[in-house]
């Protein structure tokens, strides 16, 4: 490959390969670089530092992973049941991820840890995501929150069993599944109008 036609998405992708090859403490620019038959001078170019590299990979992962989640926000279904399919995708991506490939899972584990901006933003946008169904089941009268936006933040924080992989370990449970339906009915119950 000629330096002059390497792309951001190349190099994520290559850094995403070496990545999974040497795992996070080992990984550099330079292997990346390499693996790309390019000077690391020109993966510079694209990420000033090894750490806007490994935020860009971070964050290109949790959007690939979360891709389902805009679907279900889309959609018009009634605000509990978009709610419920969109807190099931959220755990069937992550759970997919850590069950699938539970070695870059574990690499993007600790990539997530030293990235707290992305994290802060990602942890955000999901909130968000929350908001607009609580808001729009509000509106629609299919739920009562008097806060939306604190009723999403505890909607988020309740279903952490079921997204943070600090407790990737319970996703193969076999009892999880009847954990997280329980889990989603006692969220809807909560927000249902008196």
């Amino acid at each position: 490959m000629t330096d002059g036609i390497l792309t951001a998405e190349q190099i994520l992708t290559a850094a995403q390969d070496v990545l999974r090859r040497y795992g996070p403490a080992k990984a550099t620019v330079v292997d990346v670089a390499r693996a790309l038959g390019v000077s690391h001078g020109s993966v510079y170019r694209h990420f000033p530092s090894k750490t806007a590299l490994r935020e860009a990979v971070t964050q290109r992962w949790l959007e690939e992973s979360h891709a389902e989640l805009g679907i279900v926000l889309a959609s018009d279904a009634p605000a509990p049941v978009r709610l419920r399919e969109w807190l099931g995708a959220l755990f069937r991506a992550k759970r997919k991820k850590a069950l699938g490939d539970p070695e870059l899972f574990a690499t993007y584990t600790v990539l997530v840890s030293e990235s707290s901006k992305v994290i802060d933003r990602h942890i955000a946008d999901l909130v968000g995501q929350i908001r607009q169904i609580v808001e729009a089941g509000v509106a629609r009268g299919e739920f009562a929150a008097p806060d939306p936006a604190a009723a999403a933040r505890a909607v988020f924080d309740a279903s952490v069993r079921f997204h943070n992989p600090a407790h990737a370990a319970d996703w193969s449970l076999p009892d999880i599944e009847d954990a997280f339906a329980a889990l989603c009915d006692l969220i809807l119950r909560g927000l249902e109008p008196r």
